[in-house]
């Protein structure tokens, strides 16, 4: 079979199999009376095997070691492609990223790109300091998306950066932000949902305020604190029973004394706050030390029901609550 023949049926041009013969990949068999290559069909088996092999990334000169030393071991040649696929399929990721958020910086010019560029690769510095300048330009000129920031808040151990990452993200123009930190909340890594929760509770909004509440029933702990603290103080009535829980708890129980104080803002509220208060207090299973915070705790409830059930509790068979009780209740009556 000549040249032209062999080209149009393995799709090879012929310009590459002359390539292939003068690198001693393929020899054809023999030559016609005119002197024009002729292929056997061994020939064309092999040039089948090289193609093959160049479809999986083999260089030509890795195939013509595979065809003709008999000692060559495919499975390291293979495993050497499976691992230089995969550094590169990461390197073509992480390109795609940083295209991907400078596009969605909508940079206006090209001295927009270069100081996007310049954030992102500052965001990602080993410095600190490289990372915090980055956060706070990032809200003062040109903007980088949402998606940048949260990577870079989930994965932040520094507190001032982590500090400089949440208040860029809270003047962020770009909206996806709070649906981002959600996603972290379900991250297996304790220490990405609490910073997830955390950058969440410090961005305004109704979305965020939405990802809080549903943080009230996470399985974690600290991100339930984390939310209902962050919802206290925006007085959203539904981080009452994770609050009283945290005091029990003893968990930032001083901080969820001051969150349920900002949510006694009428009767109506300070009323049921003093009563779940009360409820935990006079729970078989609540031990002295969560009595005695909870007994504190009632000291920033105004209203008659948290001064009565400082009345009662002043007669507490537990000293230390009677005590702690009597004390508040005469501050009160002073006021």
């Amino acid at each position: 079979m000549l040249i032209g023949e062999v080209a149009r049926r393995s799709g090879v041009s012929a310009r590459m199999l002359r390539h292939y013969e003068s690198l001693g990949l393929v020899r054809p068999s023999g030559r016609t009376g005119s002197g024009y290559r002729e292929y056997a069909a061994n020939d064309i088996r092999r040039i089948f095997h090289i193609e093959s092999l160049r479809s999986l990334g083999l260089s030509l000169r890795e195939i013509g070691r595979a065809l003709d030393d008999p000692g060559f071991a495919p499975s390291a040649l293979v495993g050497d492609l499976v691992r230089q696929t995969r550094d590169r399929i990461a390197a073509e990721t992480e390109l795609l990223t940083r295209l991907s958020r400078i596009d969605a910086a909508d940079p206006a010019d090209w001295e927009d790109v270069l100081r996007v560029v310049a954030l992102l690769q500052g965001l990602g510095s080993q410095s600190a300091d490289a990372r915090q300048r980055a956060a706070l330009a990032s809200a003062r000129g040109v903007p980088l998306p949402a998606e940048a920031l949260v990577e870079a808040a989930l994965s932040e151990t520094d507190p001032n950066v982590a500090g400089a990452l949440r208040w860029a993200l809270a003047r962020s123009d770009d909206g996806g932000g709070p649906a981002l930190l959600a996603e972290g909340l379900g991250s297996p890594v304790a220490d990405v949902r609490k910073r997830a929760v955390q950058t969440l509770a410090e961005l305004p909004g109704d979305e965020a305020a939405v990802h809080l509440r549903d943080a009230l029933a996470h399985p974690d702990v600290v991100v339930r604190g984390y939310a209902a603290l962050a919802l206290g103080t925006r007085g959203v009535a539904e981080a009452v029973p994770t609050l009283v829980d945290m005091i029990v708890e003893g968990g930032n129980d001083t901080e969820a004394a001051d969150a349920l104080s900002t949510l006694a803002s009428d009767t109506v509220a300070a009323d049921r706050i003093a009563t779940a208060l009360v409820d935990r207090l006079t729970h078989a299973t609540t031990e002295a030390p969560a009595r005695g915070r909870l007994t504190q705790s009632l000291a920033g409830i105004p209203g008659e029901r948290a001064s009565r059930a400082l009345a009662d509790l002043a007669h507490d068979d537990d000293r230390a609550v009677a005590l702690t009780a009597a004390y508040l209740l005469r501050l009160r009556e002073a006021r």
